[in-house]
């Protein structure tokens, strides 16, 4: 259980939350803490980062895909008999009050602060000062007023100069005193970074550079966990991660939910009527020999993957087997069914082009009836054709027809609650709605049209995704907790197939 919680949130994007988290991390895990991390929102790379520096694996929690028992449950922890004294630290998205319904002005849902509110988790606000003067402290009075929940218990203020910090320090803790004496509850300055060449995660459209492209980041983790024990008040920091609220719900088993039914973001396929829909799963975390074999993409290429959807699908029986379309020469002998994950195949397309053999093994197996799911960067890779980022045009997997390129914008951006269009031919998807989103500045001329996306709260929609008895290929990223009933259906495909292949 992750008694002791805190989490890293900001005022914007781009104010150093990353390797602010990272640096967390790395100085409580060589104390020797217990901990553990999580990202807020859809993200795929923050978490790669957490997990370089934990070398476990972090999970995500969001609103739009989960439901509250849901959240608090995914934040206590992996299992109901972890040992109470594990810290955990979450890491926030975008501003911290920045959600679903802020983008239309309407609320905070979606943002890192209702994930706060959720989980009583303690928040210690990251305020990027660089180019600020005494405004910073009008900034961080602005945003202690629209915490009506008194979240917000420590101040960060990243990025300034250290004799500056000595000159403004008085004003903002005088300014804070205040706050807190009309709050009730204190916010407090827990110090100030410095502005460090040395550490800088670099970016490109997509957000964050992946970890394993940045040659010194362990010595960018290092030299951020020397700032955090050289500036911030970390014996207060972590008597304020003691103060999060407990975890335990009324249910103490994980019920996942078919469909977000406790905010206005439920789902159904059109034309019925809203459902409940909660179907719990089993965690018996028992796999035995004879159970399905599902090949995953894992390698610099494809892994974005949420935990929790592998999670789930070990849950449900399937055993999970890691193999590279970059480096291997085929799929896994063993393998039932296939799941191509994103990522960004466009940085390695001559590579994977030049793997004819791994190529011909997918596209001969997926021809061959073995069940298949590929999402956004592995759908690109079940193309014929995928331009790289020297916009020259590389052969891929050819199980479908088509091209993927650059479109130089960014497409069909943000959550979406995907619905089954009715069509006549029985697929993996017919009857169900899955949550997921889509970010990605390529796309095809062949997005298929099985399925409609449709966005929350503008109700905006469009035609995507490939789908029939054993498939669902796309651009959308899908949490399957969002619809059980998906997960079971691939099993049952993998096993059907896996008697017809070894009879």
């Amino acid at each position: 259980m992750n008694r002791f919680r805190i989490m890293t949130a900001a005022v914007s994007s781009g104010s150093g939350k990353t390797i602010i988290t990272c640096g967390l991390l790395s100085f409580m895990k060589n104390r020797g803490l217990n901990v553990s991390s999580f990202k807020c929102g859809p993200d795929y790379i923050d978490p790669m980062f957490h997990r370089r520096v934990l070398g476990i694996p972090g999970g995500n929690l969001d609103t739009f895909f989960a439901g509250e028992n849901e959240i608090r449950s995914l934040a206590a922890g992996r299992t109901s008999d972890d040992a109470d004294d594990g810290y955990a630290v979450i890491e926030g998205v975008m501003g911290i009050y920045d959600g679903i319904a802020s983008a239309a002005g309407t609320g905070a849902s979606g943002s890192c602060y209702e994930v706060a509110k959720i989980t009583e988790t303690p928040v210690v606000l990251i305020v990027n000062s660089r180019g600020m003067g005494q405004t910073v402290i009008s900034v961080i009075r602005g945003i202690l007023a629209d915490d009506r929940e008194c979240l917000i218990r420590g101040i960060i203020l990243n990025r300034i100069s250290p004799h500056y910090y000595e000159q403004i320090k008085p004003l903002l803790v005088s300014a804070l005193d205040e706050i807190s004496r009309r709050r009730g509850v204190s916010a407090e300055l827990l110090g100030g970074i410095p502005t460090a060449e040395n550490i800088k995660l670099e970016s490109r459209h997509l957000g964050l550079m992946m970890p394993h492209e940045i040659e010194d980041l362990q010595e960018q983790i290092k030299n951020a966990e020397r700032l955090i024990a050289d500036n911030l008040d970390t014996g207060r920091l972590l008597e304020i991660m003691s103060g999060a609220g407990s975890l335990i719900t009324e249910d103490k088993t994980a019920v996942y939910h078919s469909c977000h039914n406790e905010e206005s973001l439920r789902c159904s396929a059109p034309g019925t009527d809203l459902h409940d829909g909660s179907i719990s799963v089993e965690k018996t975390g028992v796999i035995n020999s004879d159970a399905p074999v599902l090949a995953v993409a894992r390698d610099e290429a494809f892994c974005f993957y949420y935990e929790e959807n592998l999670r789930m699908l070990e849950q449900n029986g399937i055993r999970i087997k890691e193999f590279s379309p970059l480096h291997d020469r085929c799929l896994p002998e063993d393998a039932d069914g296939i799941l191509l994950g994103g990522g960004y195949p466009e940085l390695y397309a001559e590579t994977l082009s030049g793997n004819t053999g791994m190529r011909v093994s997918v596209r001969d197996a997926i021809r061959g009836g073995m069940p298949s799911l590929a999402e956004c960067g592995g759908f690109m890779y079940l193309l014929e054709m995928l331009e790289d980022s020297g916009d020259k045009l590389r052969p891929m997997a050819g199980v479908l027809r088509g091209t993927a390129s650059n479109r130089g914008r960014l497409g069909r951006f943000g959550y979406i609650t995907l619905h089954d269009r009715g069509m006549s031919d029985e697929t993996l998807i017919t009857g169900l709605c899955i949550k997921g989103h889509e970010f990605h500045y390529f796309d095809s001329d062949n997005n298929g049209s099985a399925a409609v996306a449709v966005k929350p709260g503008s109700g905006r929609s469009w035609e995507c995704m490939h789908a029939g008895p054993g498939h669902l290929w796309g651009y959308p990223h899908l949490y399957y907790p969002s619809c059980p009933e998906l997960v079971e259906r691939f099993r049952k495909r993998m096993i059907a197939f896996a008697k017809y292949s070894r009879a």
